[in-house]
Formats: structure tokens, C-alpha cells, sequence
């Protein structure tokens, strides 16, 4: 988990308003609480969305009513994630057809009732409030919903950060996704979920939810694998069990070293 000091640490060398820099050397910064919610994304959207939070400035407070806007070319889209421009024109146009429609799942502490706990508040929220695509022109345009812009802007403690150019490689929304959830916990080289957590995170299926083998073999083991090999992680995962149920997800994690010396199999 960032703290302030380790936020500041990381980032002490970027100009996150620098929009000049090249588009994998910018970081995505968003709220731990985003970070652990389920994203409801595809990997094309994802994509999108990743890429235009990496162009926000995260330390810089908006002014009251403002809502920043965000626009994306084919032309960038495509050299950040190594796909040609007729790919990037097409997924971006795609894009302004199911982005207004995504919406991201929170959920929050309720209070008690009663002197009795009662179940977490769910929050869903869209990720942008309006799209705006130019025919022939090749980019997009994000406004972004209002409400979450705490969770992107003005951040100064509890928040996760990353380089966009660790996720352009992946092909795979779970893999993206877990890699938010380990670099959250960055300082620690560990991470712990609850697999009801983890399910919400990863947006999992009720089919997958109903059986952890399903879990295990159509998100966990996938995604640590195109980890590994694309973004040179070491990962052990071990399910932690009460009784026969698998009840919490632990991962150990670090940086491969000398990715040369040891390629993933």
C-alpha cells in the first residue's frame, strides 16, 4: 500500500502533466479503493482507460465543477500497445459504443445496525461521463464522471501507481488486473485477499465463483503466467483454506532480477 512518502518517492522523477512524454513511460495512478474494485472492462477498454488516466496529473486538486477531459489517437494507442493503426482506429471506435455504458463496482463499510453488522454498501459508478469520436479523425475523447475523480486526482496517500509500458504488452484484463492488485502492495513484496475480494476485483463469472478451480485455472494461473514471462514478476500464489473451502488468496511477489538469465518456461 503507498503510502505518502513511497508515493512521492516513486513518482519523484515524473512530470505526470509532462503529456510530451512518450505514452509507456507515463503512470496510472488511481485510489487503492479503485484499484480493488471490479473495472468491468475488456482488454480493449482497459487500454483505453488506462492510457488516459496515465495522462492525468494525479497531484494536481480540480477546481470545483471541473471535469477534465481526456483525448486519445489511434496513432498513440497503437505504439503504446504494439498493434497497427487500423487495430487501434477500429477498438477506439468500438470504445465510444460500450464505455458510456461500464460501470465500476465499489463496495463500502456499512455502519451497524442495531448493534449488528450488516452487509457493505454497494457503489457502482460509471468510469466516464460522456464520449466524443470524430469520424475519419482517429481519436477519442473521455469526459470523465465527476464522482470519480477522488479516486484519480489529488491523491497524496493510499493510492497505487504504476508505468503504463508494464500492462501494453498484456493480452489478458485478468492479468492487468492482478498486476494492480500486487503493485498495490509494492513495499511489501506480499499481498492477501479474500477470494470474495478477489472475485469482485477480477469481475468473475458466477460460474467461476461457484467452483475455485474454475478461479485457478481461467484467471489466477493465466494471469501470473503472462506476468512472468511478459513483465518479468516472480509470483508464488497459495489458496488459504478453513476447512475444504478456499477462503483467502496470499501472493509473494518481486521483480525478476535477471529476466535474461532465467526466462520463464
Amino acid at each position: 500500500m503507498a503510502t505518502k512518502k513511497q508515493g512521492e518517492h516513486a513518482l519523484a522523477n515524473y512530470d505526470a502533466g509532462n503529456l510530451e512524454r512518450v505514452a509507456g513511460e507515463r503512470w496510472v495512478t488511481m485510489s487503492n479503493a479503485l484499484t480493488r474494485a471490479g473495472h468491468g472492462l475488456t482488454l480493449a477498454e482497459k487500454r483505453i482507460i488506462g492510457a488516459a488516466v496515465s495522462m492525468l496529473n494525479s497531484r494536481m486538486p480540480l477546481g470545483p465543477g471541473e471535469v477534465p477531459r481526456t483525448r486519445i489517437t489511434a496513432t498513440e494507442y497503437a505504439a503504446t500497445f504494439d498493434v497497427d493503426t487500423d487495430t487501434a482506429y477500429n477498438q477506439l471506435k468500438a470504445a465510444t459504443k460500450t464505455l458510456y455504458s461500464r460501470s465500476i463496482t465499489f463496495y463500502e463499510p456499512a455502519h451497524k445496525r442495531r448493534g449488528k453488522p450488516i452487509e457493505p454498501t454497494v457503489v457502482q459508478m460509471r468510469w466516464i461521463g460522456s464520449v466524443r469520436y470524430q469520424k475519419g479523425e482517429g481519436w477519442v475523447e473521455l469526459a470523465w464522471w465527476p464522482d470519480l475523480m477522488k479516486h484519480l486526482l489529488g491523491l497524496k496517500a493510499q493510492f497505487t501507481s504504476y508505468q503504463l509500458k508494464q500492462a501494453s504488452a498484456l493480452r489478458s484484463a485478468y492479468s492487468w488486473k492482478l498486476l494492480e492488485l500486487l503493485q498495490r502492495f509494492d513495499s511489501t513484496g506480499w499481498a492477501e485477499y479474500t477470494i470474495e475480494d478477489f472475485c469482485t476485483s477480477m469481475d468473475a463469472t458466477e460460474k467461476q465463483k461457484a467452483n475455485f478451480n474454475n478461479i485457478k485455472r481461467r484467471i489466477i494461473e493465466p494471469a501470473v503466467k503472462e506476468l512472468v514471462e511478459k513483465d518479468g514478476w516472480l509470483i508464488q500464489w497459495t489458496p488459504i483454506k478453513a476447512g475444504r473451502k478456499v477462503v483467502r488468496l496470499r501472493f509473494e511477489f518481486k521483480k525478476n532480477p535477471q529476466p535474461d538469465l532465467f526466462p520463464a518456461p
